[in-house]
Protein backbone atom coordinates (compact mmCIF):
# COMPACT_ATOMS: atom_id res chain seq x y z
CA UNK A 1 0.00 0.00 0.00
CA UNK A 2 2.84 2.27 0.61
CA UNK A 3 4.31 2.71 -2.60
CA UNK A 4 1.09 2.49 -4.40
CA UNK A 5 0.45 5.09 -1.74
CA UNK A 6 3.15 7.29 -2.96
CA UNK A 7 2.70 6.33 -6.73
CA UNK A 8 -0.91 7.82 -6.51
CA UNK A 9 0.04 10.92 -4.87
CA UNK A 10 2.88 11.90 -7.00
CA UNK A 11 0.37 11.85 -10.33
CA UNK A 12 -2.13 13.54 -8.19
CA UNK A 13 0.46 16.24 -7.41
CA UNK A 14 0.90 16.50 -11.25
CA UNK A 15 -3.00 16.46 -11.93
CA UNK A 16 -3.47 19.15 -9.41
CA UNK A 17 -0.61 21.68 -10.05
CA UNK A 18 -1.84 21.72 -13.93
CA UNK A 19 -5.98 22.17 -12.75
CA UNK A 20 -4.72 25.11 -10.29
CA UNK A 21 -2.49 26.37 -13.52
CA UNK A 22 -5.71 26.07 -15.60
CA UNK A 23 -7.83 27.69 -13.36
CA UNK A 24 -5.34 30.60 -12.72
CA UNK A 25 -5.42 30.79 -16.61
CA UNK A 26 -9.17 31.05 -17.59
CA UNK A 27 -10.08 33.26 -14.12
CA UNK A 28 -11.90 36.19 -16.05
CA UNK A 29 -14.61 33.76 -17.16
CA UNK A 30 -15.82 33.79 -13.47
CA UNK A 31 -15.85 37.14 -13.54
CA UNK A 32 -19.79 38.45 -12.51
CA UNK A 33 -21.56 40.65 -15.00
CA UNK A 34 -21.34 44.32 -14.30
CA UNK A 35 -23.76 46.93 -13.28
CA UNK A 36 -26.01 43.72 -12.86
CA UNK A 37 -27.72 43.74 -9.17
CA UNK A 38 -27.27 40.84 -7.47
CA UNK A 39 -30.67 39.39 -7.17
CA UNK A 40 -30.57 39.25 -10.96
CA UNK A 41 -27.16 37.44 -11.21
CA UNK A 42 -27.50 33.46 -12.21
CA UNK A 43 -27.21 31.88 -8.75
CA UNK A 44 -25.85 28.68 -10.66
CA UNK A 45 -24.19 30.24 -13.62
CA UNK A 46 -22.26 32.24 -11.83
CA UNK A 47 -21.72 33.07 -8.02
CA UNK A 48 -21.99 29.16 -7.63
CA UNK A 49 -18.49 28.80 -9.68
CA UNK A 50 -16.76 31.60 -7.46
CA UNK A 51 -18.19 29.97 -4.46
CA UNK A 52 -16.12 26.30 -5.97
CA UNK A 53 -12.84 28.72 -6.87
CA UNK A 54 -12.93 29.87 -3.34
CA UNK A 55 -13.13 25.98 -1.90
CA UNK A 56 -10.43 24.58 -3.97
CA UNK A 57 -8.38 27.93 -2.76
CA UNK A 58 -9.10 27.39 0.75
CA UNK A 59 -8.80 23.66 0.86
CA UNK A 60 -5.39 23.93 -0.81
CA UNK A 61 -4.82 26.85 1.91
CA UNK A 62 -5.53 24.68 4.44
CA UNK A 63 -3.59 21.50 3.46
CA UNK A 64 -0.80 23.14 3.16
CA UNK A 65 0.49 20.23 1.06
CA UNK A 66 1.23 23.03 -2.18
CA UNK A 67 4.33 24.06 -3.47
CA UNK A 68 4.87 27.70 -3.83
CA UNK A 69 3.41 28.62 -6.93
CA UNK A 70 0.21 26.56 -6.47
CA UNK A 71 0.40 27.69 -3.16
CA UNK A 72 -0.09 31.65 -4.44
CA UNK A 73 -2.65 30.83 -7.41
CA UNK A 74 -5.11 29.36 -4.53
CA UNK A 75 -3.91 32.71 -2.39
CA UNK A 76 -4.90 34.57 -5.74
CA UNK A 77 -8.27 32.63 -7.22
CA UNK A 78 -9.62 33.43 -3.39
CA UNK A 79 -8.96 36.98 -3.24
CA UNK A 80 -10.07 37.48 -7.24
CA UNK A 81 -13.78 35.59 -6.23
CA UNK A 82 -13.91 37.63 -2.73
CA UNK A 83 -12.97 40.97 -5.15
CA UNK A 84 -15.91 39.67 -7.58
CA UNK A 85 -18.92 39.64 -4.94
CA UNK A 86 -17.72 42.79 -3.54
CA UNK A 87 -15.81 42.07 -0.45
CA UNK A 88 -19.24 39.69 0.60
CA UNK A 89 -21.41 42.38 -0.02
CA UNK A 90 -23.17 40.60 -2.61
CA UNK A 91 -23.26 37.46 -0.79
CA UNK A 92 -24.89 39.75 2.01
CA UNK A 93 -27.53 41.28 -0.29
CA UNK A 94 -28.46 37.62 -1.31
CA UNK A 95 -28.73 36.73 1.72
CA UNK A 96 -31.09 39.74 3.37
CA UNK A 97 -33.39 39.37 0.23
CA UNK A 98 -34.05 35.83 0.96
CA UNK A 99 -33.57 34.80 4.36
CA UNK A 100 -34.63 31.17 3.78
CA UNK A 101 -31.79 30.29 0.90
CA UNK A 102 -28.89 28.51 2.46
CA UNK A 103 -26.78 28.92 -0.89
CA UNK A 104 -25.13 32.62 0.65
CA UNK A 105 -24.01 31.06 3.56
CA UNK A 106 -22.74 27.92 1.81
CA UNK A 107 -20.71 30.03 -0.61
CA UNK A 108 -19.36 32.61 2.22
CA UNK A 109 -18.03 29.04 4.47
CA UNK A 110 -15.03 28.82 2.30
CA UNK A 111 -14.03 32.42 2.06
CA UNK A 112 -13.98 32.19 5.97
CA UNK A 113 -11.75 29.02 6.05
CA UNK A 114 -9.67 30.90 3.81
CA UNK A 115 -9.61 33.84 6.21
CA UNK A 116 -12.01 36.73 4.41
CA UNK A 117 -15.02 37.92 7.18
CA UNK A 118 -18.13 40.25 6.25
CA UNK A 119 -19.04 41.41 9.75
CA UNK A 120 -22.98 42.09 8.91
CA UNK A 121 -23.43 38.93 7.28
CA UNK A 122 -21.74 36.95 9.53
CA UNK A 123 -24.45 38.64 12.35
CA UNK A 124 -27.26 38.17 9.63
CA UNK A 125 -26.05 34.56 9.63
CA UNK A 126 -26.07 34.21 13.06
CA UNK A 127 -29.40 35.99 13.56
CA UNK A 128 -31.58 33.60 10.87
CA UNK A 129 -29.46 30.46 12.51
CA UNK A 130 -31.38 31.18 15.75
CA UNK A 131 -34.93 30.82 14.28
CA UNK A 132 -37.37 28.38 14.31
CA UNK A 133 -37.34 28.59 10.95
CA UNK A 134 -33.76 27.72 10.13
CA UNK A 135 -34.59 24.39 12.26
CA UNK A 136 -37.31 23.33 10.03
CA UNK A 137 -36.18 23.63 6.68
CA UNK A 138 -37.26 21.54 4.12
CA UNK A 139 -33.82 19.90 2.71
CA UNK A 140 -32.90 17.10 1.03
CA UNK A 141 -30.56 15.07 3.76
CA UNK A 142 -27.31 15.46 2.20
CA UNK A 143 -27.98 19.30 1.56
CA UNK A 144 -28.67 19.87 4.91
CA UNK A 145 -25.95 18.19 6.06
CA UNK A 146 -24.34 20.92 3.57
CA UNK A 147 -25.94 23.33 6.06
CA UNK A 148 -24.49 21.70 9.11
CA UNK A 149 -21.07 21.69 7.53
CA UNK A 150 -21.06 25.76 6.50
CA UNK A 151 -22.21 26.33 10.41
CA UNK A 152 -19.17 24.57 11.63
CA UNK A 153 -16.62 26.08 9.17
CA UNK A 154 -18.56 29.70 9.97
CA UNK A 155 -18.22 28.77 14.00
CA UNK A 156 -22.05 28.91 13.99
CA UNK A 157 -24.21 26.66 16.73
CA UNK A 158 -25.76 23.98 14.61
CA UNK A 159 -28.83 21.78 16.29
CA UNK A 160 -29.48 19.73 14.25
CA UNK A 161 -29.02 15.52 15.03
CA UNK A 162 -25.88 14.91 12.51
CA UNK A 163 -26.72 10.63 13.05
CA UNK A 164 -30.39 11.19 12.06
CA UNK A 165 -29.28 13.01 9.01
CA UNK A 166 -26.49 10.95 8.19
CA UNK A 167 -29.12 7.55 8.40
CA UNK A 168 -31.49 9.62 6.17
CA UNK A 169 -29.10 9.47 3.36
CA UNK A 170 -28.87 7.04 0.53
CA UNK A 171 -25.57 6.70 2.12
CA UNK A 172 -26.37 6.37 5.78
CA UNK A 173 -28.84 3.55 4.59
CA UNK A 174 -25.69 1.49 3.26
CA UNK A 175 -27.85 0.21 0.08
CA UNK A 176 -27.49 -2.75 -2.65
CA UNK A 177 -24.25 -0.88 -4.69
CA UNK A 178 -25.77 -1.75 -7.49
CA UNK A 179 -28.82 0.14 -6.61
CA UNK A 180 -27.96 3.47 -7.86
CA UNK A 181 -27.14 5.71 -10.40
CA UNK A 182 -24.87 8.82 -11.86
CA UNK A 183 -26.91 11.39 -9.60
CA UNK A 184 -27.20 9.20 -6.75
CA UNK A 185 -23.43 8.87 -6.74
CA UNK A 186 -22.86 12.91 -6.57
CA UNK A 187 -25.36 13.06 -3.73
CA UNK A 188 -23.03 10.32 -2.02
CA UNK A 189 -19.90 11.71 -2.90
CA UNK A 190 -21.35 15.55 -0.73
CA UNK A 191 -22.55 13.23 1.92
CA UNK A 192 -19.39 12.46 2.66
CA UNK A 193 -17.91 16.04 1.90
CA UNK A 194 -20.01 17.63 4.17
CA UNK A 195 -19.75 14.74 7.45
CA UNK A 196 -15.84 15.08 7.07
CA UNK A 197 -15.92 18.82 5.86
CA UNK A 198 -13.79 17.58 2.97
CA UNK A 199 -11.60 15.21 4.65
CA UNK A 200 -10.45 17.33 7.64
CA UNK A 201 -12.18 14.71 10.04
CA UNK A 202 -12.44 11.37 8.85
CA UNK A 203 -14.01 10.26 11.75
CA UNK A 204 -17.16 12.13 10.78
CA UNK A 205 -17.88 8.84 8.74
CA UNK A 206 -19.77 6.06 10.53
CA UNK A 207 -17.27 3.02 10.74
CA UNK A 208 -20.21 1.10 8.99
CA UNK A 209 -20.41 3.68 6.61
CA UNK A 210 -16.42 3.30 6.24
CA UNK A 211 -16.62 -0.04 5.70
CA UNK A 212 -19.38 0.10 3.10
CA UNK A 213 -17.07 2.60 1.07
CA UNK A 214 -14.09 0.34 1.44
CA UNK A 215 -16.09 -2.10 -0.18
CA UNK A 216 -18.00 -1.05 -3.01
CA UNK A 217 -15.47 2.37 -4.47
CA UNK A 218 -13.77 0.13 -6.63
CA UNK A 219 -16.56 -1.03 -8.06
CA UNK A 220 -17.88 2.62 -9.19
CA UNK A 221 -14.95 3.38 -9.53
CA UNK A 222 -14.84 0.90 -12.63
CA UNK A 223 -17.55 1.64 -13.77
CA UNK A 224 -16.89 5.18 -14.37
CA UNK A 225 -13.75 4.59 -15.46
CA UNK A 226 -15.07 2.62 -18.42
CA UNK A 227 -17.56 5.36 -19.41
CA UNK A 228 -14.74 8.45 -18.77
CA UNK A 229 -17.23 10.17 -16.46
CA UNK A 230 -14.08 12.29 -15.10
CA UNK A 231 -16.14 14.75 -12.92
CA UNK A 232 -17.74 12.05 -11.16
CA UNK A 233 -14.68 9.91 -10.54
CA UNK A 234 -12.83 12.98 -9.15
CA UNK A 235 -15.11 13.58 -6.75
CA UNK A 236 -14.89 9.70 -5.61
CA UNK A 237 -11.18 9.32 -5.74
CA UNK A 238 -12.25 12.56 -3.12
CA UNK A 239 -14.55 10.76 -1.26
CA UNK A 240 -11.51 7.92 -1.36
CA UNK A 241 -9.40 10.56 0.69
CA UNK A 242 -11.87 11.51 3.35
CA UNK A 243 -11.88 8.24 4.46
CA UNK A 244 -9.49 6.89 7.79
CA UNK A 245 -7.40 4.70 5.70
CA UNK A 246 -7.37 6.00 2.25
CA UNK A 247 -6.97 3.23 -0.54
CA UNK A 248 -5.43 6.07 -2.92
CA UNK A 249 -6.38 3.57 -6.23
CA UNK A 250 -2.89 4.57 -8.24
CA UNK A 251 -4.99 3.19 -11.66
CA UNK A 252 -7.48 5.37 -11.29
CA UNK A 253 -5.57 8.42 -10.50
CA UNK A 254 -3.19 7.24 -14.22
CA UNK A 255 -6.54 7.51 -16.03
CA UNK A 256 -7.46 10.50 -14.50
CA UNK A 257 -3.82 12.25 -15.54
CA UNK A 258 -4.04 10.82 -18.75
CA UNK A 259 -7.85 11.96 -19.73
CA UNK A 260 -6.35 15.62 -18.11
CA UNK A 261 -5.39 17.88 -20.78
CA UNK A 262 -1.67 19.53 -22.01
CA UNK A 263 -3.65 22.89 -20.50
CA UNK A 264 -4.86 21.25 -17.29
CA UNK A 265 -8.38 21.30 -18.46
CA UNK A 266 -10.19 18.30 -17.33
CA UNK A 267 -12.92 17.12 -19.43
CA UNK A 268 -16.32 16.70 -17.65
CA UNK A 269 -17.07 13.58 -19.71
CA UNK A 270 -16.62 11.58 -22.85
CA UNK A 271 -17.22 14.64 -25.35
CA UNK A 272 -15.11 16.86 -27.33
CA UNK A 273 -14.05 19.99 -25.56
CA UNK A 274 -13.70 23.74 -27.74
CA UNK A 275 -10.26 24.91 -28.68
CA UNK A 276 -11.21 28.06 -26.93
CA UNK A 277 -10.94 28.19 -23.05
CA UNK A 278 -14.41 30.80 -23.41
CA UNK A 279 -16.41 27.80 -24.67
CA UNK A 280 -14.83 25.00 -22.58
CA UNK A 281 -15.21 26.84 -19.27
CA UNK A 282 -18.71 26.62 -19.15
CA UNK A 283 -18.94 22.75 -18.97
CA UNK A 284 -15.45 21.75 -17.77
CA UNK A 285 -14.80 24.05 -14.98
CA UNK A 286 -15.98 21.71 -12.65
CA UNK A 287 -14.08 18.67 -13.22
CA UNK A 288 -10.79 20.66 -13.26
CA UNK A 289 -11.90 22.34 -9.72
CA UNK A 290 -12.86 18.98 -8.32
CA UNK A 291 -9.26 17.09 -10.05
CA UNK A 292 -7.63 20.40 -7.63
CA UNK A 293 -9.28 19.18 -4.66
CA UNK A 294 -8.77 15.76 -5.39
CA UNK A 295 -5.15 16.28 -6.02
CA UNK A 296 -4.53 18.44 -2.72
CA UNK A 297 -6.30 15.63 -1.07
CA UNK A 298 -3.99 13.09 -2.39
CA UNK A 299 -0.78 14.75 -1.37
CA UNK A 300 -1.81 15.97 1.55
CA UNK A 301 -2.95 12.58 2.67
CA UNK A 302 0.23 10.96 1.64
CA UNK A 303 2.23 13.37 3.49
CA UNK A 304 0.84 12.71 6.77
CA UNK A 305 0.97 9.14 6.35
CA UNK A 306 4.31 8.90 5.75
CA UNK A 307 4.97 10.78 8.46
CA UNK A 308 3.20 8.77 11.00
CA UNK A 309 5.99 6.95 13.75
CA UNK A 310 4.36 3.41 14.02
CA UNK A 311 3.83 2.51 17.52
CA UNK A 312 5.78 0.24 19.38
CA UNK A 313 5.28 -3.51 19.72
CA UNK A 314 3.87 -4.19 22.89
Amino acid sequence: MTSSAAAAAATAQLVAGRALGWLDAAVEHFTLPEQVPPDQVDADGKIKPLGELALVGSLVIREGAAGHRQAHIAATLVEFAWRQLRGGEVLYELQRANPVTTYPMEVYAPFVRAGYHHRQLAELLAHLGGLRAAQVAELMPNRALAVVNANRTLGLPDRADIATLTARTWLGGTPEPWAVDFLTLYAMTHTVFHLTDWGAHPSGLPNHVQVYLHAWLPAWLEVYLEAGQWDLIAELLIVDLCLTEPDFYPQAWEYLAGAQHADGLVPYGPVRVPREVAKAFRNHYHPTLVAAIAGTLAVSRRMTQATQVPSAAP
